[in-house]
């Protein structure tokens, strides 16, 4: 399949990655296919994964969206009380304590249409 740049060029399509590469592969691509040196995309790299952490930690937005790709957000679960004499679903007619389980704040990641389209 022949893909058209905003210059009207056509351009091939890469072929698929048949397994899963590790951080260095990747940042050997990256920087082959940017004419870039390795040390700076790990740096660029790096600095991503710093202000994702800013974005998502305590008192922070919650919410960081990667433009077309992914959108990480924060989600807060609220505590559950300790319940007891709870009917045990694994033993019928047993009685079970469940113990309380504190707050705790989750982390989602939502693809978005762009990256959606790319598993087509």
């Amino acid at each position: 399949m022949i893909r058209r740049t905003a210059n009207s060029t056509p351009r091939r399509r890469k072929p698929a990655i048949h397994k899963r590469y590790t951080k260095t592969e990747i940042l050997n691509e990256i920087a082959a296919n940017t004419d870039s040196d390795r040390k700076e995309v790990a740096a660029i790299l790096d600095e991503l994964g710093s202000i994702i952490e800013r974005h998502v930690r305590k008192r922070a937005a919650g919410e960081f969206i990667l433009p077309g790709l992914l959108k990480i957000s924060t989600a807060k679960k609220p505590a559950r009380p300790a319940r007891k004499n709870v009917p045990n679903p694994f033993k019928p007619g047993a009685v079970m304590d469940v113990p309380r389980k504190p707050a705790s704040t989750r982390i989602k990641v939502t693809p978005l249409k762009k990256l959606k389209e790319f598993a087509l």
